[in-house]
């Protein structure tokens, strides 16, 4: 819930919601909580999918333009062994991120909620050591998700 409620008063924060449709998806998302569905409780599926308040490629360009993130792919990545057997599902559908690779004291880390610092915040801890974050879309995140656990 932390890193929903941090992303809402970021996207707020760089005028990309206003706070009435917030307030909107935040009431949405508490009762898609409830069911215990981790894959459908988030505030930013909430204001794109349901409100359509906001387009994920409105955020990406954000995030893009104004914080250096390059975007990326990963439909078609082949993940490393190593990364498949160390992914934490519960960790990546709480923060829409997947960590996709590891070089030396590298990680890199595809993100849909760039801009809740929650989320960054989780990943660095976890992780430790540099990451490399690269945006992306839900619908990319989920597909990771599902396809390292087949």
């Amino acid at each position: 819930m932390r890193s929903n409620r941090l992303l809402g008063s970021a996207l707020i924060e760089h005028n990309l919601v206003k706070f009435e449709d917030l307030e909107a998806a935040n009431e949405r998302l508490l009762e898609i909580a409830t069911t215990g569905d981790l894959r459908r409780s988030s505030v930013l599926s909430v204001l794109v999918y349901e409100k359509k308040v906001l387009t994920e490629e409105a955020l990406l360009h954000h995030v893009v333009d104004d914080h250096g993130v390059s975007v990326i792919d990963l439909r078609t990545y082949d993940v490393p062994e190593n990364v498949r057997r160390e992914l934490d599902l519960e960790a990546c559908w709480a923060t829409w991120s997947v960590p996709f690779d590891h070089e030396e004291d590298f990680h890199f880390v595809a993100t849909a909620y760039y801009l809740s610092s929650a989320v960054r915040s989780f990943w660095e801890k976890k992780l430790g050591g540099q990451i490399i974050w690269q945006a992306t879309t839900m619908d990319i995140i989920a597909d990771f998700i599902d396809r390292t656990h087949l």
